[in-house]
């Protein structure tokens, strides 16, 4: 009887043991592929917010590229509106524009508002405006 009691314990070890190698193989061959997968779902991640930067950046791009599209035409129209007053501003106008740049302080009208405004309007509506000096009754 004792006998029997150790082969059945002797097998009952094997089959734990047995079974003990075969979860032990299924897990590690289960955790390389698991590891795999994690790894290909990473990458995935990765891939997915490298579309999401590149996309941002090129909405970015295209908005900034706007931007300086609009800032040229801006500059262009002050150069063309500072060469026309330029022209129309009379040399003691310049004299004076000249000196309080160069003494950094900011340009201050001496003139009245109507000739300040004179690149605006045309020639025939100026000229009522210049030779009116005193208030209007």
């Amino acid at each position: 009887m004792r006998e029997l009691v150790v082969r059945v314990q002797s097998r009952d070890e094997m089959a734990m043991k047995l079974l003990f190698r075969e979860l032990e193989q299924h897990l590690k061959s289960s955790s390389g592929a698991s590891v795999v997968a994690i790894d290909n779902k990473i990458e995935q991640a990765m891939d997915l917010v490298k579309s999401h930067l590149m996309y941002a950046v090129r909405e970015e791009v295209e908005v900034l590229k706007e931007q300086i599209k609009e800032l040229i035409e801006r500059n262009s129209q002050l150069e063309q509106e500072n060469s026309l007053l330029k022209t129309l501003a009379s040399p003691e106008q310049m004299a004076q524009f000249q000196a309080q740049t160069q003494a950094g302080s900011p340009p201050t009208s001496t003139q009245p508002p109507a000739q300040t405004q004179a690149p605006a309007l045309p020639p025939t509506q100026l000229q009522p405006t210049s030779h009116n000096s005193g208030p209007s009754a």
